[in-house]
């Protein structure tokens, strides 16, 4: 998840944080690796890619905080496997906007995973979706991002670990004059 997290809380992200963020994997490692830490292994049969392909994922989220690198653990087969768990640091990221198209491209990613997870939910499940273009001025804009900010803050600590899993996506971009 992108940051929830007051503007003055948040890490700026470097060039190195945003390039890890750049792929959908990247995105769907991180939510599969949130609750439980998973192997390459676990997470390349999990989404369907190449423990190859996905290795350089895993790895680039490591290099960049991301995921954290869990005491090594036998398996069931008795080999030693690696663990990664999600740091939460994407929670604090501040994506700037002084990093060429890399900013949007994160962006994209996170759309593009949210789309397969949607892809992948029981069709019967609740869902609820809105999609509004508001016209605001940027005291109302700014006002508008902050309350979603703390209200997802407040829902997130009031999780637990018996409640029902839910996939929220919020983007607030601004639109060019028609």
């Amino acid at each position: 998840m992108l940051s929830m997290t007051p503007p003055d809380r948040r890490r700026r992200a470097t060039p190195q944080d945003l390039r890890a963020l750049t792929h959908p994997l990247s995105w769907r490692i991180l939510r599969l690796c949130v609750e439980t830490p998973r192997t390459n292994q676990q997470l390349a049969e999990r989404l369907g890619v190449a423990p190859a392909t996905l290795l350089r994922r895993v790895r680039a989220l490591a290099d960049a905080g991301f995921l954290a690198v869990e005491p090594p653990r036998q398996g069931e087969h008795g080999a030693w496997e690696r663990p990664y768990r999600a740091t939460g640091e994407t929670w604090h990221l501040d994506l700037g906007t002084d990093a060429g198209d890399l900013p949007g491209r994160v962006e994209l990613a996170v759309v593009d995973a949210h789309r397969a997870e949607l892809a992948e939910a029981d069709p019967t499940a609740p869902h609820h979706t809105r999609r509004a273009v508001l016209h605001l001025d940027p005291e109302a804009h700014a006002e508008l991002n902050r309350r979603v900010d703390e209200l997802l803050d407040e829902f997130s600590a009031r999780a637990t670990a018996d409640g029902t899993r839910v996939s929220v996506l919020w983007n607030a971009v601004e639109q060019p004059p028609q």
